[in-house]
């Protein structure tokens, strides 16, 4: 399974914002979206880097309530890790976990294409380990 296969179940649509974002906006879209993280695109679309709640926390945690005046080309993180839609959902998974991030956004041909989290690679690695448990019952049951 590929990261083209999450996207076509989840979809290609991303959360982003302005870098000149506030804090404030950031969190606003966060919490309408449902979302852990968002990323910072600029206003011809290009990915500037990715904001996630965990920053947010971080920075209140060092400026306390200036964070507020702060905007999101001063929170991202711009070290950014990305996928491809034909990269395996286990190099994903590998990719996360090395990089310590629970976001990845999707790149093909230096367009974006998407963004998956952690859960949705945990819950493609969770279907395709199902598949395989349903398919080796099968074998077993047919050769007996």
């Amino acid at each position: 399974m590929t990261v083209a296969a999450i996207l076509k179940n989840k979809g290609h649509q991303v959360a982003a914002v302005a870098p000149t974002a506030r804090v404030g906006d950031i969190v606003r879209t966060l919490a309408e979206w449902r979302i852990g993280a968002v990323l910072v695109r600029d206003a011809a679309g290009k990915l500037l880097g990715i904001v996630s709640e965990r920053d947010v926390v971080r920075f209140m945690a060092r400026e306390g309530a200036n964070v507020l005046d702060m905007t999101a080309a001063q929170l991202m993180s711009t070290a950014l890790v990305t996928a491809t839609p034909t990269t395996s959902v286990p190099e994903a998974m590998a990719m996360m976990t090395a990089s310590r991030v629970r976001h990845l956004p999707v790149i093909d041909h230096d367009q974006l294409v998407g963004l998956i989290s952690i859960g949705d690679v945990v819950v493609a690695r969770l279907d395709q380990q199902a598949q395989e448990v349903d398919s080796l019952k099968a074998y077993v049951a047919g050769s007996m």
